[in-house]
């Protein structure tokens, strides 16, 4: 991987452990081990925005979960994120997401996170992936009851890259500003009695209760799913350079097991699911079955 790369992951990496903290160029520079005017340039080329601005969106979008999830005074929550002053904020928080944060804690309606997506991710899945070593996938049942999903389409893409140029990355960011069941947004490759014309078979979106009758973004649709049994394939947790060699694992773990074994067949009528892959839980994706 070159030193590029690194050195806005590094940069990224910084921003994260220090969000609550200032943070000048001069510190960015000194991670990257560049001049602050080529670790400006470098981290805007391979990020799309400039640093300030990185830090100001990642900034707004924890002030957001924690107005929804923390009991304490916007004030509080302005100054611990290291804006200057609550008009400051507040306006900031306006033009991000057309609503102050007072309106936002009140009514939490879908919005647009910053989801700091690091750069190594599309650089590693590029590269050719040997497998190194036997890993170990863990497979547990787990049942989910009848729910609707909503979701936002593409085009024509059956995987996560695809998906992203046809959509934007930023649609995981409204996803993750919403309410799921399971805990957090889920990505699905749809069967083909659920796929609209011209649209893609690879979708994102939340499981919500099938009484649901909350507020839907605009772009968004809903689908209704039965309840069913799923597989859950879960590998080890990895490193996040082992990113695209733990997909694989897991992904090649189940093409290979037989749910016969457990007196289950493949049901191909409902759809798979994958979840964001994080390093500290393992890849994780549920296939569905029924009972034989």
């Amino acid at each position: 991987m070159n030193e590029k790369i690194l050195a806005v992951h590094s940069m990224q990496d910084y921003i994260l452990e220090h969000m609550t903290e200032e943070i000048t160029l001069m510190d960015l520079a000194k991670t990257a081990r560049f001049s602050p005017w080529y670790a400006h340039r470098l981290f805007k080329e391979l990020t799309g925005i400039p640093p300030a601005e990185y830090i100001r969106k990642l900034r707004l979008s924890e002030a957001a979960k924690r107005l929804k999830t923390e009991k304490c005074r916007v004030s509080d929550i302005a100054m611990a994120l290291g804006f200057e002053s609550v008009d400051g904020f507040t306006r900031s928080f306006v033009r991000k997401f057309g609503m102050t944060p007072s309106e936002y804690r009140l009514f939490p309606t879908p919005i647009t996170l910053f989801i700091p997506y690091d750069v190594k991710f599309r650089e590693l899945f590029k590269e050719k992936i040997i497998m190194e070593k036997v890993r170990n996938v863990f497979i547990q049942v787990v049942h989910k009851p009848e729910r609707k999903v909503i979701i936002k389409r593409g085009v024509a893409a059956t995987g996560y890259w695809d998906y992203c140029n046809e959509v934007g990355c930023d649609v995981w960011g409204t996803l993750m500003s919403m309410d799921s069941l399971c805990g957090e947004p889920v990505c699905l490759w749809l069967p083909k009695k659920y796929i609209v014309p011209n649209t893609s078979e690879y979708v994102q979106g939340v499981e919500v209760d099938k009484d649901f009758v909350g507020n839907i973004p605009d772009g968004f649709d809903v689908i209704d799913l039965p309840a069913c049994t799923y597989l859950m394939f879960q590998g080890e947790p990895f490193r996040e350079e082992d990113y695209c060699e733990a997909i694989n694992a897991v992904q090649e773990a189940m093409n290979k097991y037989e749910p016969s074994v457990i007196g289950y067949e493949w049901d191909n009528e409902n759809p798979r699911i994958q979840l964001e892959p994080r390093g500290e839980r393992g890849y994780i994706e549920l296939k569905a079955v029924k009972s034989k």
